[in-house]
């Protein structure tokens, strides 16, 4: 009897996932909360061997390159824009840098002919028997699978259901980020132009396919926020408050808050959790090891959902073995990827003027951006990627 597993997401780490398990036969359900695939125009990038062998060996290497934008520099400026430090192209984009919708739409059209999607719709309890796992869903009818696999983000509903509501799993790193688009008025080429002052960044870049549109990045060091789920009108006016006083051209991308069609905006934060997967159920991607910013986490999520599937092949369907050999393989290299979280809020806007000042001091030494560069490739090496597909170059008919 083929194996029937649901995962819950379908962002990223849940279509890669579909794509493994259906070429090694088991049968696939994605829900997904969101009535359709997720657009937003910002990038995601890819690392070194490990993330560029993972692509490879699912077929989509050549066409993400097709897809590649070249990256972004970045020029961070003063109120004055007066320039204080650039960065290349590869220290924010990597080996290949695709907008996140793009690789989305790519993995759904590889995995789309052979696992069922279903949009606008979520999970609402699990019970696993020891057999297998009833489900019910927010809208949809009840249904039995064999096997769960959260690949819902940072705040995961399949861990919330699974491990109970747990404040100490996701860490908030005392920074928010926000973005949204905006028409490209000012006329700002693809070299995102980054203006801080202490506390707040505020950055904006021409869209690489449609340079009449821009992209923003905004950033602020804060207190936590009492509820992060705010609703987008009060998510809007806590950066107009927040950014008021900040000069550049901040009013005026400010004001492309009142039309905007969608709205970035969540805190800088990171989860751990002591074990990733329950009886039969398993997390993948930021649901197990997330982090906002600077942790790597698409890459991470590709290469996690590549060892998780393998081993349930491996393993022959046994959700017992093959989820005790995912979580050893991979989770020192996923932590390892996610630490580089912890810094992201602190670079992007130093929380005082000391420290705004000794980073630009540091950034203008030719040694210190390339160490960060090296730091940065080093932390998505040094794991071994069994060659699952070589050992199952057919589908596998687990129980």
């Amino acid at each position: 009897m083929t194996t029937r597993i649901l995962i819950s997401g379908a962002s990223v780490a849940g279509p890669a996932a579909a794509y493994w398990l259906n070429r090694y036969g088991f049968a696939t359900t994605v829900v997904e909360r969101a009535s359709t695939l997720r657009g937003g125009g910002y990038a995601v990038d890819f690392r070194g061997p490990t993330h560029l062998t993972v692509l490879e060996r699912m077929g989509i290497l050549d066409e993400l390159n097709g897809l590649d934008t070249g990256g972004s520099p970045m020029s961070f400026i003063d109120e004055s824009g007066r320039e204080s430090f650039n960065l290349p192209a590869e220290f924010a984009g990597g080996d290949l840098e695709v907008l996140r919708a793009d690789l989305s739409a790519v993995l759904h059209e590889h995995t789309k002919h052979r696992t069922e999607y279903i949009f606008g719709d979520s999970i609402a309890s699990l019970e696993d028997s020891g057999d297998d796992v009833r489900v019910t869903f927010e809208n949809g009818a009840p249904r039995t699978f064999d096997l769960v696999i959260g690949a819902d983000g940072l705040r995961s509903n399949v861990r919330r259901l699974t491990f109970g509501s747990r404040p100490d799993v996701v860490s908030f790193l005392g920074y928010y980020v926000a973005g949204w688009d905006v028409p490209n008025d000012i006329g700002v080429g693809t070299t995102a132009l980054m203006c801080n002052v202490p506390g707040k960044l505020a950055s904006v870049a021409a869209d690489h396919r449609t340079p009449s549109r821009a992209s923003t990045l905004f950033a602020f060091a804060a207190q936590q926020l009492e509820d992060h789920r705010l609703g987008t009108e009060a998510q809007k006016q806590v950066l107009r408050t927040t950014f008021a006083d900040m000069g550049w051209h901040v009013p005026a991308l400010l004001d492309g808050l009142d039309t905007t069609p969608e709205l970035y905006f969540d805190s800088i934060s990171r989860v751990d959790i002591e074990t990733w997967s329950r009886g039969r159920v398993a997390l993948l991607g930021d649901a197990a090891h997330g982090a906002t910013l600077g942790g790597m986490g698409t890459g991470s999520a590709i290469v996690g959902a590549y060892i998780l599937a393998g081993e349930l092949a491996d393993a022959g369907g046994d959700h017992h073995r093959a989820f005790v050999q995912y979580e050893e393989k991979f989770r020192r290299y996923a932590t390892r990827c996610q630490d580089g979280g912890r810094r992201a809020g602190q670079f992007l806007a130093p929380s005082s003027p000391f420290r705004l000042r000794m980073r630009n001091r540091l950034m203008r030494t030719g040694f210190v951006k390339n160490m960060l560069l090296k730091a940065s490739a080093s932390r998505t090496d040094g794991i071994t990627l069994d060659d699952y597909p070589a050992r199952h170059p057919k589908p596998v008919d687990a129980s």
